[in-house]
């Protein structure tokens, strides 16, 4: 089965599919654009912060594209039929990437998902691609419309400072009976407790701090019974500091009011942060070591790509962050652990700025096999380094630290990172525990790891006998 012009239309689901398609027809979206065993593939940057990876079989027309979109199949499938249908744009042929092979290996039968039977007695018009190529029809802008937008956005905005102050003082309310009642029984009772104000911070449009607080119980029943008291007041003291900065926002530095109005919640668009001029930009080869996933209450998943630049420069690291339905049954973004890219970085305003979005990428991902070369300090320097971030941004969550010639060491069932040269010890998260013990063997290892503040999840190990990687 060939792919045709009439083969698109009688996939695309509708008519605005077709028109979104046409306009990534252009080759500066799609850094890789490849093909190989009767197989399509390549990467477009959309609106996620990774590109979005789609493959298509030309032999039975099944597809696959990591985008959220609930369009089967969406704009950018649709789009990478069209351009290998009109020859415009070359695809180089390659090998079948590791991404590819899982999907093949996944496939039941002919994957054509989301088209429906139509109903008959009320057929739907055919999508056109003549009409999606017709051009669109430009209207002059009308002031007096623009300006009572523009107020729209304003009352809209007031409003929901005035509703996000009220939720703080609600939350101000709660922390105090937390600490009235007493830690011990707050971590008893964290998932009840926890889930009340964070809805009311949902109506109170502060978004930001009820995730914060409804992931809370979750991150405490992670640590051993004796550090949990500690650890939730730990939390709930960086739940106060974000009120307060954020009622203070005019008393502080730029950057750190920056960083509280995203930790209670306003985010900032892409289309903001790439007309930011004041934006950090990084444009370097990028190492991917690690890809985080996580299920959240509001029925997303976070997934968390975390890069490292391959050469001398700061950042050094990043963290790119996508949201996809839980029902989309992704566990993972469009990268692997070990994909290469050589991409331009744009970091989100910040104390610590290390959340970032690609805004050009010049090579799509390759994966490597070759050591990980990146600088790398001692995990001494490194966590010298977290506390002075920390000291810059008292909220700060996950930061990546590099380790040099450091050891794997166990004391009971705890497994520690060991830095001989400054006698510092991180206890590693217990869910490595059978995975890591293995390089308690060896008297030297190079690499890569999160520390959230009480545990550190190695990554990525360089060893004298290969390489190590977190499963």
């Amino acid at each position: 089965m060939s792919l045709t012009h009439e083969r698109i239309e009688g996939l695309a689901p509708d008519q605005a599919s077709l028109a979104a398609a046409r306009k990534l027809l252009k080759t500066p979206s799609w850094p890789t654009l490849a093909q190989g065993d009767g197989l399509i593939w390549g990467e477009c940057q959309g609106s996620g912060a990774t590109p979005y990876r789609v493959v298509v079989s030309e032999d039975d027309v099944g597809y696959k594209c990591t985008c959220p979109s609930r369009k089967f199949p969406c704009k950018h499938t649709l789009a990478l039929m069209w351009m290998r249908v009109d020859r415009s744009t070359s695809f180089v042929s390659a090998t079948v990437p590791d991404w590819v092979k899982d999907w093949l290996s996944r496939r039941r039968g002919s994957s054509t998902p989301g088209k429906k039977a139509e109903d008959k007695d009320q057929p739907k018009p055919r999508p056109s691609i003549r009409l999606a190529e017709m051009p669109e029809a430009t209207a002059d802008a009308d002031p007096k419309a623009e300006r009572r937008a523009a107020a729209a956005r304003e009352r809209n905005r007031l409003e929901r400072e005035a509703a996000v102050l009220a939720g703080l003082d609600e939350l101000d309310v709660w922390l105090a009976d937390q600490v009235q009642r007493g830690v011990a029984n707050f971590v008893a009772q964290a998932a009840r407790a926890c889930r009340t104000i964070a809805q009311r911070l949902v109506d109170a449009k502060a978004s930001g701090l009820a995730g914060r607080l409804d992931a809370l119980p979750s991150r405490l029943f992670t640590l051993p019974g004796p550090a949990r008291p500690s650890a939730a007041l730990r939390e709930l003291g960086q739940v106060h500091l974000i009120s307060q900065a954020y009622r203070r926002a005019s008393q502080l530095p730029e950057l750190l009011a920056a960083d509280a109005r995203q930790a209670v919640g306003w985010s900032v668009t892409r289309d903001a942060l790439l007309n930011d001029s004041e934006a950090l930009r990084a444009a370097a080869k990028w190492r991917v070591f690690a890809v985080l996933s996580e299920a959240q209450p509001d029925r997303l998943r976070r997934v968390e790509t975390w890069l490292c630049r391959e050469n001398d420069g700061n950042p050094a690291c990043a963290v790119l962050i996508d949201f996809v339905p839980n029902s989309t049954g992704a566990a993972a973004g469009g990268y692997l652990v070990g994909d290469e890219i050589d991409a331009e970085l744009t970091f989100y305003r910040s104390s610590v700025p290390l959340r970032a979005q690609i805004t050009k990428l010049n090579r799509g991902a390759e994966q490597s096999r070759r050591p990980f070369t990146s600088p790398m300090e001692g995990l001494g320097t490194s966590y010298a380094n977290y506390e002075q971030a920390l000291a810059r941004l008292p909220w700060l969550g996950t930061m990546p630290l590099t380790f040099r010639s450091a050891s794997v060491r166990r004391h009971g069932e705890q497994l520690y990172l060991h830095d001989e040269q400054s006698e510092l010890s991180l206890p590693l998260d217990p869910s490595l525990a059978t995975h890591a013990l293995p390089l308690a063997a060896l008297d030297r290892i190079d690499g890569i790891g999160l520390w959230n503040g009480y545990e550190f999840t190695m990554a990525w190990a360089e060893t004298r006998i290969g390489r190590w990687l977190r499963s």
